[in-house]
Parts: structure tokens; C-alpha cells; sequence
């Protein structure tokens, strides 16, 4: 049973998950799934459900999906993605059964804290996403981790706790004990378990993320592109949480363009694009936009990353100058 390789960078904003799976059934997401032998008991425990498993690290997603195919379970399908980028661009609010996030990254490092899964705006994220009565499971073997989320969640009035302590040690409705999860036993760390359930209270607003429109610049400069090209060094932009870093640019002297290699960072996204600045045919004008080769996003981030770039090209010299641009920043 093969099946096409997915990531969060190609599918639909959201997703139309009955027809992804060819049938329509309840969703249960676990977020961060390693090796998959969770979201494969998830799978085989609940063949009424279509089970979705996210994963950021490459050799994770490699062996995971063998492992899928060689199970033969139709109710099952692994996407490389981050949970953040899948929770707010994925999934429409009300749409999942269950929410599981297995021994998260903790993230120890206090200048690493915002890349933690557990999050105000991740559980807010999380809270609209569930269906009425939908479940939350949560497991760590870190104290300080498992501390930070009960406070987290102690917070959250859109969920309820269904145990009797704010974390447990024993949790009779795990269904395997993972191999981390072994390894945190072997070396002294027991597991802490939290089982929450959506109430009543109204949801966080948390609409899904779509894609704006292509960004588009042009521009006029005397410069010509191999002396932009030149004048590049490695920079950074900020704008409210969005972080861009343009690592480089390239001449291409058979094309007369410049391409910028440029790193995004958004609190639910993370893309490595480039751009592209090439010669209108006819004028002596730039246009400035991204280029059409792997699979970027037109995110806020892109739009701002093109606005940045363009209002540094025209720094350059000064007679240059920006004559129209159609960008939602600036």
C-alpha cells in the first residue's frame, strides 16, 4: 500500500481530511510522533477514526512511513510538519476527537523556552480544535516540563481535568509504553500523565491560517544586479514575531537576476524560500517576488521578507525607488 510522502508545506489550507483518507471518520492527531508505534496502536485501537501523525525530524518521518506501509492500516497517514503549523493551518476549529503530545521536546535552554509545544497560543490553538467532549492527553518525563503545562493548563478554562491530581504516574489508558518512554524508566525518570476534556467555555478565537496573495514589488534602480548582488551580506529583519534572515544572494549573469536565499521564522511557520529579483521585459523596471521552485507559502512572513528586501535595494543608490508594489506590510 503505497502512499504519497506528505508535508504541511503542500496540502490544502485546511485540509479536507475524508477525502485525504477516502472516507470520513472522527480524527485523533498526535503531535510529535517519533518513531509512530504510538500513532499506529492509536490506529489499530480505533479503526473507526482517521488517525494523524505530525513529526519535524527527517529520519523520524523516513522510518515512521515504512513502518505505516508495512502495518497496512487505511486509517492512518504521517505529515511532516510542526504541531503548531498543523493545528493553526490545517485543522478547522471543532474538527478532532483527540489531541495526544507524547514526551515533547522540553526544550531546556531558557533562550530555547519559545519553541516548547506547550504554549499559551499552542494550547489556545489546541482548545478550538477540539470537538465538544474531545480529549486531551499530554505525557513527559521531565518534572519541570510536566510543572510548566499543569500551570499552563490549570489556566485554560476551555478544558477540564479529569484526574484526580493535576498529573498522574500511573496511566491505565496508555496503550504501549513508547521505546523514549522506556528509556526514561531505565535511567530513573518516571512518566507524568495528564488527561484533559473540552467543556463548554467558549473557545479561543484561532481562525485558520490561510495564504494571501503572491507578494509582487517593482522597482527601479540603476544598479545593475551583480552590484546588488555584491553589496549582500548576511542580515536580519524583524516585525512583530516574525523573524527574517537573508543568508545570501546569487548573480545569475545568463538572466541578468539576483536570487535571495531567505530563512522565515513565524510563530505557526518556519520556511526556507528564496526570492527572486529579475528584469522586466521591455523597461528598464525590477520585479521582485518569490521564486516558483519548492513549495513556499505566501505567509505574512514571505510578504514581509519582500518588503524588507526591497526597501534594502533601493537603500543601495539613490536614485532607486520602489513604483508599485502589492504586499500586505508597509
Amino acid at each position: 500500500m503505497q502512499q504519497r510522502k506528505l508535508n504541511s508545506l503542500m496540502l490544502d489550507w485546511s485540509v479536507d481530511w475524508a477525502e485525504l483518507f477516502g472516507a470520513e471518520r472522527p480524527l485523533i492527531v498526535e503531535i510529535g510522533f517519533g518513531n509512530a508505534d504510538y500513532a499506529i496502536a492509536l490506529a489499530q485501537s480505533n479503526p473507526n477514526c482517521n488517525v494523524v501523525g505530525f513529526e519535524v525530524s527527517s529520519q523520524s518521518m523516513f522510518k515512521s512511513e515504512k513502518k505505516i506501509i508495512r502495518h497496512q492500516l487505511p486509517n492512518i497517514r504521517a505529515i511532516h510538519s510542526r504541531g503548531e503549523t498543523a493545528l493553526h493551518h490545517l485543522f478547522t476549529p471543532a474538527s478532532v476527537r483527540e489531541i495526544h503530545i507524547n514526551y515533547p521536546d522540553p526544550w531546556f535552554k531558557s533562550r530555547h523556552a519559545g519553541r516548547r509545544i506547550m504554549q499559551r497560543d499552542t494550547l489556545d490553538a489546541i482548545v478550538s480544535r477540539l470537538e465538544p467532549d474531545g480529549l486531551f492527553f499530554l505525557a513527559t518525563d521531565i518534572v519541570d516540563y510536566a510543572e510548566m503545562s499543569h500551570e499552563l493548563l490549570a489556566e485554560t478554562k476551555g478544558l477540564d481535568n479529569l484526574l484526580d491530581a493535576p498529573y498522574v504516574h500511573e496511566f491505565s489508558e496508555r496503550l504501549i509504553t513508547t521505546k523514549y518512554e522506556e528509556k526514561g524508566i531505565r535511567e530513573g525518570r518516571r512518566g507524568n500523565y495528564f488527561k484533559y476534556r473540552r467543556n463548554t467555555h467558549p473557545a479561543p478565537y484561532v481562525p485558520v491560517k490561510e495564504e494571501l496573495p503572491m507578494p509582487h514589488i517593482v522597482l527601479k534602480t540603476p544598479m545593475p544586479p551583480q552590484d546588488i548582488a555584491a553589496q549582500m551580506e548576511k542580515m536580519a529583519f524583524h516585525a512583530n514575531d516574525i523573524h527574517v534572515v537573508v543568508l545570501n544572494a546569487y548573480w545569475n549573469p545568463n538572466y541578468q537576476t539576483v536570487l535571495f536565499d531567505v530563512v522565515i521564522e513565524e510563530p505557526t511557520i518556519d520556511q526556507h524560500i528564496a526570492l527572486l529579483l529579475h528584469p522586466r521585459e521591455k523597461t528598464a523596471d525590477f520585479t521582485l517576488k518569490y521564486a516558483t521552485f519548492g513549495m513556499p507559502r505566501t505567509t505574512e512572513g514571505v510578504h514581509y521578507a519582500t518588503h524588507f528586501i526591497a526597501e534594502w535595494i533601493v537603500s543601495l543608490h539613490d536614485e532607486a525607488e520602489i513604483t508599485s508594489k502589492r504586499v500586505a506590510v508597509g
